[in-house]
C-alpha cells in the first residue's frame, strides 16, 4: 500500500515556510503499514495541481493533500479538486455551523460571507470535521483510489490525520506491521561500521532492511520490518538486534526508540545520583540546552556558563590568563580549567568543556579552524582529548557537541 502527498502551497516553494506536514504524514503512515511513494510541493495554480493530482493517482493508492483550504481568492484546492473529479460545490449544514461556532466563541470579528464560504465543498466528498479551525477535511474516492484534501496548518491537519483520517484508512484497508529498531552509535564512521557488519547486513532475511543515518559524529543504524504476520516480525526483529549488538557493542548507546543520548546520560547520572554542570566556548550552549529540553533535567544538570569571549573565560570561570596567554584560548590547559571550574563552581560531580575554533577565522586563538578541546572533570581527575572537526562552522559545532556526549557517556558509564 502506498501513498502521495501533496503540498500546495507557494510559500513552501519560496522557502517561507518549512513543509513539517510531510514529515509527520509520512511518520504516522509507516506506523500503519503505508509505504511513501512520493512528496510534490506545487503552487496555487489550477494546472500544476491537476498535473500533480492525475500524476499522484498513477503513482499511489492514498494521495494526501495538505493546503489551498483558505477564504482567500488564492486558495483553490476546492474549485480545483471539482475540476479533477467532475463535481461541484455545495454548502454541507454542519461545517456552516462548526464555522459559526469557531467565529461566535474564539474570533472577535465579525463572520463574512467569505469565511461563510469555508462551508462549500465538492458535493462528492464525505467531510472530515475540522474542530480546531474553519477549513474541512475533504475525502474522495475514484477507481479505487483514496483523496484526502486536508488544512495547512499543521495542528488542525495532524488532528485531521489521527482522529479522521487514520481510522478510515484502517477500516477500508489492511495494512501490513510495520516495525522499526534504530540502534545508536556514537565514534565511528558510516564506513568503517559498513565495513564491520558486512557479513551481517548480508544475512539478513528479505523483509528486514537495514539503514545507514549518519550525523556528524553519530551513526544510526535503523533495522526496518514489514510483513502481515505481526508475531513474526517481533520475533525475527529481536533475532536480528542481538545478532547486531555484538558487532558494535564499543560504539553503541542505546535504542533511539527509547530515547536519545542524553535522556541516556540523564538516567544513568540521577540514577547514581551524580551532577553536571558545563562550560561551553565553541559550543554556544547546544550542550546545555540539549539537556534542558527534557523534562526533569534539573535533577542531575545544575547549569552551564556560556564563556565565549576569552574575558568571560577569565572573569567567570577564573581561568589563568598565564594559562591562556601562554597556551592559547583553544588548548588543553584552557579547557581543563574550565571544566574544573565550573564543577567547583556549581558543586557538581562531573564538569565538561568545550573550547575550539568554529571558524570561519581564528578568532582569539592561532588553533586551525575545526580544533576543539574537550574536557571532563571529576572529584579526582581530568580527562582531555582535541578533535579536528574540518572548516564549517555548523558542522564544527555539531560535531563537538555530539562528541562531549560520546565522552560524556562513556566516563559516567565507568564502573
Amino acid at each position: 500500500m502506498t501513498a502521495e502527498i501533496i503540498t500546495i502551497g507557494d510559500e513552501i516553494l519560496i522557502g517561507q515556510i518549512i513543509d513539517t506536514n510531510s514529515a509527520f504524514l509520512a511518520k504516522e503512515f509507516n506506523k500503519i503499514g503505508i509505504s511513501i511513494y512520493q512528496i510534490t510541493s506545487v503552487q496555487d495554480e489550477k494546472a500544476h495541481i491537476l498535473k500533480a493530482l492525475e500524476e499522484a493517482e498513477g503513482n499511489a493508492d492514498i494521495i494526501i493533500i495538505t493546503g489551498g483550504l483558505g477564504p482567500t481568492k488564492d486558495d483553490i484546492t476546492k474549485l480545483t479538486l471539482c475540476e479533477y473529479f467532475n463535481d461541484e460545490l455545495i454548502e454541507n449544514k454542519d461545517v456552516l455551523a462548526n464555522v459559526e461556532h469557531l467565529f461566535s466563541k474564539y474570533i472577535k470579528t465579525p463572520i463574512s460571507e467569505i469565511n461563510r464560504h469555508q462551508a462549500l465543498v465538492p458535493s462528492k466528498s464525505k467531510v472530515l470535521m475540522n474542530k480546531y479551525g474553519t477549513a474541512p477535511g475533504m475525502w474522495l474516492e475514484k477507481k479505487g483510489k483514496v483523496f484526502v484534501s486536508l488544512p495547512g496548518v499543521p495542528y488542525e491537519m495532524k488532528a485531521l490525520i489521527t482522529n479522521e483520517v487514520i481510522p478510515r484508512l484502517r477500516n477500508k484497508f489492511k495494512f501490513p506491521f510495520i516495525l522499526h529498531k534504530t540502534l545508536l552509535t556514537y565514534g565511528l564512521g558510516e564506513s568503517a561500521i559498513a565495513g564491520r557488519i558486512e557479513e551481517f547486513e548480508q544475512q539478513l532475511p528479505d523483509f528486514i532492511k537495514l539503514a545507514y543515518l549518519p550525523s556528524l559524529g553519530r551513526v544510526r543504524l535503523r533495522l526496518s520490518a514489514k510483513a502481515f504476520d505481526k508475531v513474526k516480525v517481533e520475533e525475527e526483529m529481536e533475532r536480528q538486534v542481538q545478532r547486531l549488538l555484538p558487532f558494535v557493542k564499543d560504539i553503541f548507546v542505546g535504542f533511539e526508540d527509547n530515547s536519545s543520548i542524553e535522556t541516556i546520560i540523564g538516567k544513568r547520572l540521577t540514577d547514581n545520583t551524580k551532577t553536571l554542570a558545563i562550560a561551553e566556548s565553541c559550543t554556544g550552549g547546544k550542550i546545555a540546552q540539549s539537556f534542558t529540553a527534557k523534562a526533569g533535567a534539573s535533577k542531575y544538570f545544575k547549569g552551564s556558563i556560556v564563556a565565549y569571549a576569552t574575558e568571560s573565560k577569565v572573569d567567570i570561570l577564573n581561568v589563568s590568563e598565564d594559562d591562556i596567554s601562554k597556551h592559547s584560548v583553544v588548548s588543553k590547559e584552557v579547557a581543563e580549567a574550565m571544566a574544573v571550574n565550573v564543577r567547583m563552581l556549581f558543586n557538581t560531580d562531573y564538569g565538561l568543556s568545550t573550547t575550539g575554533n568554529a571558524g570561519p577565522t581564528k578568532g582569539d586563538s592561532d588553533a586551525e579552524v575545526g580544533t576543539v578541546w574537550i574536557s571532563i572533570a571529576t572529584e579526582n581527575k581530568v580527562i582531555s582529548e582535541v578533535f579536528s572537526f574540518g572548516n564549517h562552522r555548523e558542522k564544527v559545532i555539531m560535531k563537538a557537541t555530539n562528541k562531549a556526549f560520546e565522552l560524556l557517556l562513556k566516563e559516567i558509564s565507568k564502573k
